[in-house]
C-alpha cells in the first residue's frame, strides 16, 4: 500500500511540474510579446520624430518597426490583439514624450539625459532584430 501511495505522490508531483512548465512557457511568450510590442511602439515614435528631423533615417526605422511587427504577428494569439495594441500605443506615447524632452528642453543636462536614454532604448530594441 505504501508503494502505491508513493507512486501517486510521484505522479501528482510530475503532473504539477508539467503544469508549472506549461504556465512558465505561456508567461515567457507573453513577456516576449510585450517586449516586441513595446519596441514596435518605440520604433513608431522614433520614425515619426525622424519625419520632422531626419527623413532618410525614417526609412530604416520603418523597416525595423515592420520587422518587429512581423515578430509580434508570429507569436501573438488572436485574443491578445487589443492588449498588444495597448502596449504599442503606451510605449509609443512614452517614447515620443522622451524624444520631445530631448529636443525641446531648456535644461541641457536633462535634454542630454533624455537623448541618451531614448537612444539606449532603441538600441535595446534593434538589438533584438537580425541585421
Amino acid at each position: 500500500m505504501e508503494n502505491f501511495a508513493q507512486h501517486l505522490i510521484r505522479m501528482a508531483f510530475c503532473v504539477m511540474m508539467t503544469m508549472q512548465a506549461a504556465h512558465a512557457d505561456l508567461r515567457l511568450k507573453d513577456e516576449q510579446l510585450r517586449v516586441f510590442a513595446t519596441c514596435a511602439g518605440r520604433l513608431s515614435a522614433t520614425m515619426e520624430f525622424q519625419w520632422m528631423f531626419d527623413g532618410e533615417g525614417s526609412e530604416a526605422t520603418k523597416t525595423q518597426r515592420d520587422n518587429m511587427v512581423q515578430l509580434i504577428n508570429a507569436i501573438m494569439p488572436a485574443d491578445h490583439a487589443r492588449e498588444v495594441l495597448n502596449w504599442r500605443i503606451a510605449s509609443k506615447s512614452a517614447h515620443a514624450a522622451l524624444l520631445t524632452r530631448a529636443t525641446f528642453n531648456d535644461d541641457p543636462g536633462d535634454a542630454d539625459w533624455a537623448q541618451h536614454h531614448a537612444a539606449r532604448l532603441i538600441r535595446e530594441c534593434t538589438g533584438l532584430l537580425l541585421s
